[in-house]
């Protein structure tokens, strides 16, 4: 990805500047508010940046013309498509702090999470009350401040976009994102709990629909839809940049679900066989249920989503796992969505350059070890 540093410097450098002015704000109410100031930074300051780099490349390959985009001379104004990325990083940002409130999860990137964060100012204050019911309260205001400023972030770049129609097409699939995602949100923490009344044949279909909803469209297709969208993207561009990003969301959710059970910590920032405790009922499972015996499948169901669950018993469940087949399989499914995904961008109407990029990113996002 040759331009794909210096895109991630100049996202940084738009929600520093972003930032800056919101927490401005913070300031001028209170002191008392640094916390928002300091975590949100903290939260923002890190990640792959995806999201970013697709939403770029969506709209390069809809407007591209051969010329370096990051040269500071010639070349279309870059500050809408670039502020519409840096708006998906604090959406982003927002999604994880909630994500991690509702999953009861400790860390986030190999350090405490917002809650615990916020837990761990009310401990060393000596404040009155609970420190985990602080924690979650702050954290979710939190996550309610990055999801509103994502919104102002980008309407600060789509109103310096000379076509209108442009900016509200834009404006329509970020919207339509941000539904998908809190629909596949709430899908997600159902199966943890709703399976038990699902026949075992419906399990492969509701993990495949949380795929998509939570992840697939909201990590890549729909930040290549909203780059192109930007640039003035036809129905037939539009609909090339869709039929790459969903099968290539859905092979980066799949390789996702495998970090969760078989991630290194010292890599992914997460504890080894996170999902496992957390009782996800990701494309995995679902699999591994269909491979497994009877015994096997009720011990998997009794031990699935216990967090007390220990180093062997996470050890003998990724075993158990693997020797019934279930992560060769997933494999399968991610190479065959990757071979769909870049299938597309042969005769794809899009930009040259781009499609040559987007087919780096889709090795560069499904081969990933975190």
């Amino acid at each position: 990805m040759a331009h794909g540093s210096r895109l991630v410097d100049l996202v940084h450098a738009r929600i520093e500047e972003f930032l800056a002015e919101r927490t401005s704000i913070l300031r001028s109410i209170s002191p008392d508010l640094a916390p928002l100031d300091a975590f949100s930074r903290r939260f923002l300051s890190g990640g792959k940046r995806f999201r970013a780099l697709f939403c770029y490349w969506g709209w390069e390959a809809v407007g591209g013309q051969g010329f370096d985009p990051f040269e500071a001379e010639g070349g279309r104004d870059r500050f809408p498509v670039v502020s519409a990325a840096a708006a998906l990083e604090l959406f982003h940002a927002a999604a994880l702090v909630h994500d991690d409130i509702i999953d009861s999860s400790d860390t986030r990137r190999g350090a405490p999470s917002a809650h615990r964060l916020f837990e761990g100012l009310h401990a060393e204050s000596g404040w009155a009350g609970s420190g985990a019911d602080f924690g979650r309260a702050s954290a979710i205001l939190l996550g309610d401040l990055l999801l509103g400023w994502s919104d102002e972030l980008l309407d600060e770049g789509l109103s310096a976009l000379a076509d209108r129609q442009s900016a509200r097409a834009a404006r329509a699939e970020f919207i339509r994102m941000r539904t998908e995602v809190t629909a596949g949100q709430y899908l997600d923490i159902l199966e943890e709990r709703a399976w038990v009344a699902q026949s075992d044949d419906e399990q492969r279909i509701r993990a495949e629909r949380v795929i998509v909803y939570k992840a697939a469209k909201y990590t890549i297709e729909s930040p290549l839809a909203i780059g192109g969208a930007i640039a003035g993207a036809t129905a037939s561009q539009l609909d090339a940049l869709r039929a790459f990003g969903l099968p290539l969301g859905i092979a980066y959710q799949l390789r996702d679900d495998l970090l969760g059970v078989y991630g290194d910590p010292d890599v992914t920032g997460k504890p080894s066989g996170d999902d496992l405790r957390e009782g996800k009922r990701t494309m995995l499972v679902a699999i591994a249920r269909e491979r497994l015996s009877p015994g096997q499948r009720r011990l998997l169901d009794e031990l699935l989503g216990d967090p007390e669950l220990g180093a062997d018993q996470v050890r003998m469940l990724q075993r158990t796992i693997a020797e019934c087949g279930a992560v060769d399989e997933i494999e399968r499914l991610i190479a065959d969505n990757v071979a769909r995904a870049t299938s597309v961008l042969a005769d794809a109407p899009l930009s040259r350059d781009a499609r040559a990029e987007l087919g780096s990113l889709a090795k560069t996002v499904t081969r990933r070890a975190s």
